[in-house]
């Protein structure tokens, strides 16, 4: 999967690109995730190959306007038993998005220092075969975005503020 981030140069600040998965899809249903999907052996000789075809096909966003400046841990799933490995990518000017009505219900973008803001992100404990684990939630745009994407948003915006805790401390 891609992280996808860009500057506004108007507002000056970063912005994280996300989407919205349809009611359709055969998993994750309706989940606001970041663009990617599963590796193709005939197309993709890498997962971070994957993750820029996955974007490109998902919301039009052209695979040569984005620099891949870092690969993050990959994050499993407890439904659906999937791994993901995301890739930071950084585009160099505000990009023109379009969903693939097939694959992505809506694609926008927020503002990193929304998603450090108390009012949008809090977590959980859950249990899940009986071992606690700590959930994310971010509330974003009348969307809840929670479970893996969440985990990956929450560790990257953690390793951005350069906490060293398992979670966000903001």
């Amino acid at each position: 999967m891609l992280v996808p981030l860009f500057a506004e140069p108007l507002a000056g600040e970063a912005r994280l690109v996300l989407t919205k998965r349809p009611e359709t899809m055969p998993s994750h249903q309706g989940q606001i995730a970041f663009p990617g999907g599963k590796i193709d052996a005939m197309m993709d000789p890498t997962p971070r190959d994957a993750a820029l075809r996955e974007a490109e096909e998902e919301i039009a966003l052209l695979r040569d306007s984005v620099e891949i400046i870092a690969e993050l841990p990959s994050v499993g799933t407890a439904v659906g038993q999937f791994v993901m490995t995301p890739f930071v990518g950084i585009i160099e000017r505000s990009p023109l998005l379009v969903a693939d009505p097939y694959e992505v219900d809506r694609v926008f973008d927020v503002a990193l220092s929304e998603l450090l803001d108390d009012d949008i992100y809090h977590s959980e404990v859950w249990e899940f075969w009986g071992e606690a684990r700590l959930m994310h939630f971010f509330e974003l745009d009348g969307e809840t975005m929670w479970g893996a994407t969440a985990r990956i948003l929450a560790d990257f915006l953690a390793a951005l503020t350069r906490t060293d805790s398992p979670g966000p401390t903001w």
